[in-house]
């Protein structure tokens, strides 16, 4: 079965619903296309919410590393 036949196949499934079904579906297509669009690295960041993971920063972290010498 292609996706042409999926399609004709639920058309006419879809045309035989009551109109409060009808309804009900649309909510849960609304949702599944909501969950589907939208992966988890593009949701909306929350400031501050890494706060408090870095715990201990040593004293020479902005100091040049000896193995990058030869480069500066």
């Amino acid at each position: 079965m292609n996706n042409s036949d999926i399609k004709l196949n639920l058309f006419r499934r879809i045309d035989m619903l009551s109109d409060d079904v009808l309804q009900d579906l649309q909510k849960v297509v609304d949702n599944f296309i909501a969950k589907k669009s939208v992966s988890p690295s593009l949701k909306e960041r929350k400031f501050g919410a890494m706060k408090g993971l870095v715990t201990y920063m040593s004293d020479d972290f902005d100091e040049p590393l000896e193995d990058f010498k030869d480069y500066m």
